[in-house]
């Protein structure tokens, strides 16, 4: 065999290497051999898209890293927060079943705490009390509804949604109020029953000390015992003692909460004015910031022939609402000292979200 055969396929060729391109014909390729520089062009061309495949497919892989940071931060922090959930107040059952949250006070059960909003409910069958050492004692009768909305150093903050709660507050004044749909409590130092009805009105008495009632300006002093309506939409009623007359707490309620003509009102503060005893002038100290400028006077002279006013308070200061002659006849009335409100109320100056 020539050796040009293997070069150029020219000649005889060997018949060694005709058996062997016998063997492998059938693995010739008649196509033309690829084209490397093409493929490179090719390549270069594509690699744009695979980029932005690339880029988009980083994004993506971003968000899942942010995602699964935020949810690890989150799962961290309410762990932590179940560690640490801050103050509470002790829960004791007294009857039946009362819950705390979801978790139900049973026979067998220990105390159980109210966190920060929480809320304890009873049913008609159950009772419970409510501790915190630096601040007092709350019992729960059935049918209430109360939750925790502040517990820091010097705010203690309940909410009384329905039903009907006994304080016994040794707390500073000022420090421990309650809200309601129609008014806030706050304690001056005092033993009281504030009771609240479904459609939201509700009633306060006091057993010792003094209470504040207020919703926005409105505002009412209840001592010991004495008692204070109060009404949504409208706030708290004018406060009387339990021992006046029927006649004087009927017209006192009409006239507090019901709408009369200007005759039928007069009506009604003529019964107060005749009805009032010694007792009643935190009636009348309260009637004069309430009346109209023509019916002023007359609850004044009526007040003042109950109860004299401090020399240093005029009828003409009282008649154009001096705050200072007001709070001075108050202090004289010896219900309480107004500065305990005057200092402790700016504190609680907003309205509760319950109230309307």
């Amino acid at each position: 065999m020539k050796d040009d055969y293997l070069w150029d396929g020219s000649g005889e060729p060997d018949p060694e290497v005709q058996k062997l391109e016998e063997a492998l014909g059938r693995y010739r390729q008649n196509q033309p051999a690829p084209r490397f520089d093409e493929i490179a062009q090719t390549h270069k061309a594509k690699r744009p898209r695979n980029f932005f495949n690339w880029r988009w497919e980083f994004r993506l892989g971003a968000v899942a890293a942010s995602l699964l940071l935020a949810v690890t931060v989150f799962l961290f922090m309410r762990q932590r927060s179940r560690g640490n959930p801050g103050p509470s107040w002790d829960v004791v059952r007294l009857e039946g079943a009362p819950r705390v949250g979801w978790h139900s006070l049973g026979e067998k059960s220990g105390p159980g705490k109210l966190g920060i909003g929480q809320t304890l409910v009873t049913d008609s069958a159950s009772r419970a009390s409510i501790t915190l050492d630096e601040t007092g004692r709350v019992e729960v009768d059935p049918g209430s509804r109360l939750r925790l909305v502040t517990n820091g150093p010097g705010r203690k903050r309940l909410s009384l949604e329905r039903g009907t709660i006994h304080a016994v507050i040794w707390a500073p004044p000022g420090q421990f109020v309650v809200d309601t749909p129609s008014a806030v409590a706050v304690d001056l130092g005092c033993v009281y029953t504030l009771h609240v009805d479904d459609s939201g009105a509700g009633l306060l008495r006091t057993t010792m000390g003094w209470v504040g009632f207020k919703l926005n300006g409105h505002e009412s002093f209840i001592p010991a015992g004495a008692i204070c309506q109060t009404r949504p939409r409208i706030g708290p009623g004018t406060p009387y003692f339990e021992s006046a007359s029927e006649s004087f707490r009927s017209a006192l309620s009409r006239f507090d909460f019901e709408s009369h003509t200007p005759a039928e009102r007069n009506a009604l503060l003529g019964i107060l004015l005749v009805d009032a005893r010694k007792d009643d002038a935190l009636t009348l100290w309260h009637l004069l910031s309430r009346v109209s400028d023509a019916d002023r006077p007359g609850v004044y002279d009526r007040l003042a022939s109950l109860a004299p006013p401090p020399a240093d308070v005029t009828r003409e200061g009282i008649l154009r609402l001096d705050r200072s002659m007001l709070d001075a006849w108050w202090n004289a009335l010896g219900f309480g000292d107004i500065y305990l409100w005057r200092t402790y109320e700016r504190d609680w100056s907003q309205p509760s979200r319950n109230a309307k």
